[in-house]
């Protein structure tokens, strides 16, 4: 069994501090297989009606299992989900639970107010490049093809069917649980349209027509995307001045694979990579840094900033551009904004680069690094 060490670092680093975790993600990223892995934890699977009936009684089930580390998969298949996680935090401090189930369930208002202050949150995100070595993989172009969920990862050919499945079984266990939705066939057309301009600028009004619904309705339909973790919706920096964009978000997908698939991409070519990489870098971000706030920068003359990074207190930005190739990058854009913004450090982060250097353009700075020279950055 593989051991995805990065993420059992965080589960115990997480249980220092409660002892009840929540584990989300979208399906497929690897909770049930993350979970089996904990060393020493007693694994029940909620999806089984005589588990079920088992926890219906919580406290003659967390006697037996008093200072234990205990897995609930799939909790959201119980009556109550949030009883016995309330009941383990207050009364049994000492078994620490681990419990996964539908993201949906962590998107309900009445399971984030019962659990308040009694659980830690973690989301596992697709495959970071921590993961790639777990995995015994150093194939970056295969990961960003096939994309981090494991099972699809793990395809010698990429399994076009299985994400059509995966958006198929999205609509019926997820969006159906909670949501409850209509118009299936508008909902998936956005979604499909949506990873197709994944990293470009969102505009409401650009999708009503094609998904036969109102800009109100795509904006909900954003809502739901990005409260399940299918979709990262990256807000604009500015400081009011009148050449910034200062609404108009940017949405990227939440895997590399679903892109490729939904721009039928079934090889990569050179020109691909770019946008792919930008995807990876921010995936990194989200697994590593979860806390950090990732905002990107624009103005109405269309100069951008892949990412920035802005401290609670104080006056200093930092940048962060996202190369395939440290050689393509152009600084234009970097020395715009530096003029506006001249606090902070500058990042390019590329794939190529092999150990970190400077360069000085007009007398701004930029550090090149590799994306795990820019993890130790953000530390």
């Amino acid at each position: 069994m593989v051991k995805r060490r990065f993420w059992i670092g965080r589960l115990e680093q997480a249980w220092t501090r409660r002892s009840v975790i929540w584990l989300v993600g979208v399906r497929r990223t690897g909770k049930t297989f993350l979970c089996r892995s904990v060393s020493g934890s007693r694994y029940f699977d909620c999806e089984l009606p005589s588990v079920r009936r088992l926890l219906e009684q919580p406290e003659p089930f967390l006697d037996e299992h008093r200072g234990q580390t205990v897995v609930l998969d799939e909790i959201h298949r119980l009556r109550n989900p949030s009883e016995i996680l309330k009941i383990a935090a207050d009364h049994y401090p000492k078994t620490r639970i681990l419990a996964t189930g539908s993201s949906v369930l962590g998107a309900s208002s009445k399971f984030r107010d019962t659990l308040t202050g009694r659980k830690v949150e973690l989301r596992l995100t697709p495959m970071n490049s921590l993961d790639l070595a777990d995995f015994g993989s150093k194939d970056l172009k295969h990961r960003l093809l096939h994309g981090g969920l494991p099972p699809f990862f793990l395809e010698p050919q990429v399994p076009e069917a299985d994400f059509q499945e995966w958006m198929d079984a999205y609509w019926a266990k997820d969006i159906q649980e909670l949501f409850r939705l209509e118009r299936r066939h508008s909902f998936q057309r956005f979604a499909e349209l949506l990873f197709v301009q994944s990293g470009g600028i969102f505009e409401a009004s650009s999708f009503a027509g094609p998904c036969e619904v109102s800009r109100t309705t795509i904006v909900n339909y954003l809502g739901v995307l990005e409260a399940t973790f299918v979709a990262h919706v990256i807000r604009p920096f500015h400081t009011h001045k009148a050449t910034e964009i200062v609404a108009a978000p940017k949405v990227y997908a939440f895997d590399t694979g679903f892109v490729c698939f939904y721009r039928g991409w079934e090889s990569l070519r050179p020109d691909d990579l770019g946008i792919l990489w930008e995807h990876f870098v921010l995936n990194e971000i989200h697994s590593r840094f979860p806390q950090r706030g990732v905002q990107y920068w624009r103005d109405k003359q269309k100069h951008e900033i892949d990412f920035a990074l802005v401290p609670r207190r104080g006056r200093e930005v930092m940048t962060i551009e996202c190369k395939w190739s440290a050689d393509d990058f152009d600084p234009a854009n970097l020395l715009i904004f530096r003029r506006q913004y001249p606090h902070g450090k500058s990042y390019v982060v590329a794939q190529d680069v092999r150990r970190g250097f400077r360069r000085s353009y007009r007398g701004v700075e930029a550090q090149f690094v590799d994306l795990e020279g820019l993890m130790k950055e953000l530390l």
